[in-house]
C-alpha cells in the first residue's frame, strides 16, 4: 500500500514531476514524451505519476500553465520597474530575453507546442490570457503616456513577434556573423518606434494625395 504524503509533499512531488516533464516535453515532444519516461526520470513507478496527472495531455497542459505563469510573473516583476513608460518597456524587453535564455525548455513549450483545448485546461488557458495581458499592459501605458500611437493588442503583438523572431534565432545558434542578438533586438524595437510614431504608413505618405496627382496628369 503507498504511504500517503502529506499536502506539503505532494506540492512538492507534483512540482518535481513538472520539472521532469518540461525538460522531457521540450527533449522529445509530446508524441515521444511518454508516463514511463518521466517515472524513470524521477525514480518512481509508473503508476504513481498516474495519481498526479491522468494522462501526458493533462501533465503537458499543467507544465504549460507552470511555464506562463512564470513568465508572466518575470514581465509583471519588471513592469514596476521605477521611470517612466518607457523606461518599463525597455525593462519588459530584457525580462523577456533573459526568462527565454534561462528557460529554454519552458519558452519552447509555451510558444512551440500545438494550442491545447481551453475548455478542458482551464489553468492553461488562465495562464496564457495572463501572460497575453503582460504583453498588451506596458502598451497601452505607452499609449496613455503619449510615447505611442495605434492599437495596443496590435502593437504588442508586433513587440512580441519582433522579439520573439530573435530570441528564437538566438536559441537555434543561427544568427549568422555580424551585429548579435541584443544589437538586432535594439534596432528592431528602436526602427519600430519610429514607424509607430509617425502617425501614418510610409506607404500612404509615399503615394501622392488625390489633389497632387490631378495636378501632375494636368501639367
Amino acid at each position: 500500500m503507498p504511504r500517503l504524503r502529506s499536502t506539503t509533499e505532494v506540492a512538492e512531488f507534483r512540482e518535481k514531476l513538472c520539472e521532469a516533464a518540461t525538460r522531457l516535453f521540450a527533449q522529445h515532444g509530446a508524441e515521444g514524451f511518454t508516463m514511463r519516461m518521466l517515472a524513470a526520470d524521477v525514480g518512481c513507478a509508473t503508476m504513481t505519476s498516474y495519481r498526479y496527472f491522468k494522462d501526458k495531455d493533462e501533465l503537458l497542459a499543467a507544465v504549460r500553465a507552470r511555464a506562463y505563469d512564470r513568465f508572466s510573473q518575470a514581465l509583471e516583476t519588471a513592469a514596476r520597474t521605477p521611470g517612466d513608460s518607457r523606461a518599463k518597456s525597455a525593462a519588459i524587453g530584457e525580462a523577456y530575453v533573459a526568462f527565454a535564455l534561462a528557460n529554454r525548455e519552458a519558452y519552447r513549450l509555451m510558444f512551440e507546442m500545438s494550442p491545447q483545448d481551453p475548455s478542458r485546461f482551464p489553468d492553461l488557458a488562465r495562464a496564457g490570457a495572463r501572460a497575453s495581458g503582460t504583453m498588451t499592459g506596458y502598451v497601452r501605458a505607452m499609449i496613455d503616456d503619449g510615447a505611442l500611437k495605434g492599437d495596443p493588442v496590435m502593437i504588442g503583438r508586433m513587440f512580441w513577434a519582433a522579439i520573439h523572431g530573435v530570441v528564437q534565432l538566438e536559441l537555434n545558434g543561427v544568427l549568422p556573423p555580424g551585429p548579435g542578438a541584443d544589437a538586432l533586438r535594439r534596432e528592431m524595437m528602436r526602427a519600430l518606434f519610429i514607424g509607430l510614431n509617425t502617425g501614418r504608413p510610409a506607404s500612404s505618405r509615399s503615394r501622392p494625395s488625390p489633389a497632387a496627382a490631378k495636378a501632375v496628369v494636368k501639367g
